[in-house]
């Protein structure tokens, strides 16, 4: 995903944007129209304990969190800090999208080395989640941190419409080798350098998980729900058909066996690999990022006129959203 669009366009000149917590952010305007279709969907299985705050600390004290990742608990909140480099093999090498290129495709992007850089995540996350009374669009960028030390991103790129896994491509690179946009973890880096996630990385996944057995926690959303993979307690792998409009479920899992709500990343390459909304209350400093860090708008390069730099060109991009990307997409083999 590589840019965002905000609720609100902000009418300012060019400015570069500068490497801070969440930085950048992906667009999620039909995240909000699924949500307001599905909202009676979603507090089904739920109803009964919309309102209730359930501790989940203990739970997320299991975790299995990367060596570049620091905890902290305290009352009825985690404190996560990482410098958002992922604790697993990045590509060397990412499909980039050209100047202008909010959602590229094989013939709108090339091959260019991983622009990852190290971003300064410090984010405070409630552990007593409650559920609101209607889901809130995850339409922001960051919406939620993994115990890889990245984010997670929603299903969609920078139109809000295009999901990414089901429109990753490959192009060539000088050696003719095949480029992608998005990596066999399912993530890849955004304009601002931060790696994130657009639905379930099986190389996060496989650290904490063995085959055929239950997912583990994968993250934390940033309503203080738990993120798991896609397999139950037992081990069988989760439905679409079990899930609310949220991608979320109340269920046991390892580190809660009386049943816990969480959010489910699904392996599919389609709009319920990833959250989609949230179900509990989310906390307006952590959902209002930008370049600058919490609490400061600006979703990537998608906050009114910024200047943006890719492949040695400058480009002052205003908020217009482009025709959807080519149906000519290609399917990322398994590795």
């Amino acid at each position: 995903m590589w840019v965002g669009v905000s609720f609100f366009v902000f009418v300012v000149g060019c400015s570069s944007a500068s490497n801070g917590a969440a930085a950048g952010g992906d667009g999620g305007s039909e995240v909000g129209a699924d949500v307001g279709a599905d909202a009676a969907d979603s507090g089904g299985q739920d109803a009964a304990d919309a309102s209730s705050a359930t501790g989940t600390a203990d739970g997320f004290k299991q975790a299995k969190w990367g060596s570049n990742v620091t905890v902290a608990y305290g009352d009825c909140f985690l404190e996560y800090k990482s410098d958002g480099l992922p604790n697993h093999a990045r590509d060397a090498e990412y499909a980039l999208p050209n100047p202008g290129v909010m959602v590229p495709s094989a013939t709108t992007a090339s091959a260019g080395a991983d622009p990852t850089k190290a971003q300064t995540y410090d984010f405070k996350i409630n552990t007593c989640p409650t559920k609101a009374a209607t889901p809130t669009s995850a339409s922001l960028g960051t919406i939620g941190v993994m115990i890889s030390g990245a984010a997670l991103f929603n299903p969609y790129e920078g139109d809000g419409k295009t999901v990414a896994l089901a429109s990753n491509f490959s192009v060539k690179d000088s050696s003719g080798k095949d480029v992608w946009f998005l990596d066999s973890c399912n993530g890849h880096p955004n304009p601002m350098g931060a790696y994130h996630y657009h639905g379930l990385p099986p190389c996060v996944s496989a650290e904490v998980d063995v085959a055929s057995g239950p997912s583990h926690i994968l993250g934390i959303a940033f309503d203080g729900y738990p993120i798991y993979g896609n397999r139950d307690v037992d081990g069988k792998e989760v439905t679409v058909a079990q899930l609310d409009a949220c991608n979320g479920i109340t269920s046991p899992t390892p580190e809660f066996p009386k049943g816990v709500y969480h959010y489910v990343l699904l392996d599919k390459p389609d709009s319920s690999s990833s959250i989609k909304c949230f179900t509990g209350v989310v906390d307006p400093s952590l959902t209002s990022m930008g370049p600058g860090g919490p609490g400061k708008m600006g979703m990537g390069v998608w906050s009114g006129p910024v200047l943006a730099k890719w492949q040695g060109a400058s480009i002052c991009r205003s908020p217009v959203l482009p025709p959807a990307a080519p149906a000519n997409l290609i399917s990322r083999p398994s590795l």
